[in-house]
């Protein structure tokens, strides 16, 4: 097989997990609007927090074993192929039905250690099943992507997400069993899932397992716990702190808004699955490091556009009806204002997403950790600190600072390893004229929403939009290449 044939089966592949990626969490955020609607704030908010613990679980249940796996099924330094698949495979099954087994059978406790209702005891056994199913289901998929079928586990994959959503619809609206149901779907969807990849599991089924590869995988595997947990505290420690401060219904309105970050949150995932092979197809080239600097540049310009869009216009987007309902109800509505914190916040995550490239070039890896720790602990702390004090206000500006973080920590380690020059002038001023246009909207929002008729403030949305283009003009942001190739887009457009 030739070099090009390799990289161009490479993209395809990577373009079929990262569009199974997008559609799959586009269509679990079809839920929220689905949740508001049909939950009270305070039972979403106990959903949320069981969720959020069980990000937590998955890491034990996981132990490392899937990237174990990943290293040794590819070189088989230790054990053949199929024991390289059925000793992870038995070890994670085992140790999963252990743990499901003891959390089952200590229901009660966890409920009354969780501080949540004995009405709801149902929802531990569920979740011991989801966390078991989940674990198990690791190693076939990793396999999957070992053998590079690409679209049978993107296929997997959505049918999991298909079942939970159609059972969550059926469950909520037609039988009417509330947060049950949502735990419920979980668990026949994630035992689905399972069953989808026996055949997998026969494919490469063995025995024995290999003790001396066991050994290999547990010493390889377990250290990747620490930064297992460190990145879950960095996405969800904040719904058990700010349960810990405040309460359900305020936990629930906070993750319903929360979530309305998706739209940025996916022009980064979408980034990054085309960042990863683009940097590495050009890294040999003269001037790579001006191409990546100048990328960064552009993808900041379009992020701080996209979040100004969705910051004035979010108020638009919860409102609009379907089947005769809001996509978001009116009991969620009072925490509207994370929204543009938490786009921020995604916005240095895109930030973060380009600096790692000289980390990955300089096959330095192991400093992705340093980040990641660095963000869980300003994380943990801010919400610790500033919850009190803000309530979930304080929680999104908490996360934000996490993410903030990680952008500045990345940056100081690849200047360190892989030095590049950023347009750090041109980058300042995309966020001045952000910041210029977005204190403006919030200075006359009042005024307008109190004063003028819909289509007047709307207008004056789209004219703050404008507003931010014509600032960029102004401070000559555009160098003479680019308005040569903006006027000629003008001209093709007209």
């Amino acid at each position: 097989m030739t070099l090009f044939t390799q990289i161009k089966r490479l993209g395809a592949d990577t373009a079929i997990y990262g569009i199974s990626t997008i559609v799959g969490r586009f269509l679990t955020f079809l839920l929220v609007p689905f949740y508001t609607n049909v939950l009270l704030p305070g039972e979403y908010g106990i959903v949320s927090y069981v969720y959020s613990l069980i990000a937590f679980v998955n890491v034990i249940y996981s132990y490392g074993m899937e990237s174990a796996y990943f290293k040794y099924s590819s070189t088989l330094e230790v054990g053949t192929k199929k024991q390289n698949f059925i000793t992870p495979f038995i070890s994670v099954t085992a140790t999963s039905v252990a743990f499901s087994f003891f959390i089952a059978a200590a229901a009660h406790p966890i409920l009354h250690l969780i501080n949540v209702s004995g009405n709801y005891i149902s929802i531990i056994y569920y979740t011991a099943g989801i966390l078991a199913f989940d674990a198990i289901a690791i190693i076939p998929f990793a396999s999957l992507r070992m053998e590079r079928k690409a679209k049978q586990f993107a296929v997997f994959k959505l049918l999991n997400i298909v079942v939970n959503v159609v059972l969550n619809i059926y469950l909520l609206v037609f039988l009417k069993m509330g947060i049950i149901g949502i735990f419920i779907s979980g668990f026949v969807a994630s035992a689905s899932t399972f069953l989808f990849l026996v055949p997998t599991v026969v494919r490469h089924f063995s025995f024995p397992p290999s003790g001396a590869l066991y050994k290999a995988l547990l010493k390889y595997g377990v250290p990747y716990i620490p930064a297992g947990l460190a990145t879950m505290a960095i996405q969800v420690i904040d719904r058990p702190i700010l349960r810990a401060f405040t309460n359900d219904a305020v936990v629930g309105i906070y993750q319903a808004n929360y979530r309305l970050g998706i739209f940025m949150m996916l022009i980064v995932s979408m980034y990054d699955y085309a960042w990863r092979p683009f940097y590495f197809s050009i890294v040999k080239e003269p001037n790579a490091k001006e191409i990546f600097s100048r990328v960064l540049t552009y993808l900041v310009l379009f992020m701080a556009a996209v979040f100004l869009v969705l910051t004035f216009f979010v108020d638009d987007i919860v409102k609009i009806r379907m089947f005769g309902r809001y996509l978001i109800h009116p009991n969620y509505w009072s925490g509207l204002n994370i929204v543009p914190i938490v786009l921020l916040g995604y916005l240095f995550l895109g930030i973060s997403t380009n600096l790692t490239a000289g980390i990955y070039i300089e096959k330095r890896t192991k400093l992705l950790s340093v980040n990641t720790f660095v963000g869980a602990a300003v994380n943990i702390i801010g919400n610790y600190f500033l919850i009190p004090l803000y309530g979930m206000t304080g929680a999104a500006w908490a996360t934000f600072l996490a993410y903030f973080a990680m952008a500045i920590v990345v940056y100081i380690i690849v200047q360190q390893i892989y030095p590049i020059v950023y347009e750090l002038r041109r980058l300042s001023k995309i966020a001045a004229a952000t910041a210029g246009v977005s204190a403006l909207y919030y200075i006359l929002a009042p005024d307008w929403l109190d004063v003028h008729p819909r289509i007047f403030v709307e207008l004056m949305k789209l004219g703050l939009i404008v507003l931010f283009f014509v600032l960029m003009y102004m401070m000559q942001f555009f160098n003479r290449e680019e308005m040569g190739k903006l006027r000629r887009m003008i001209k093709l457009n007209v």
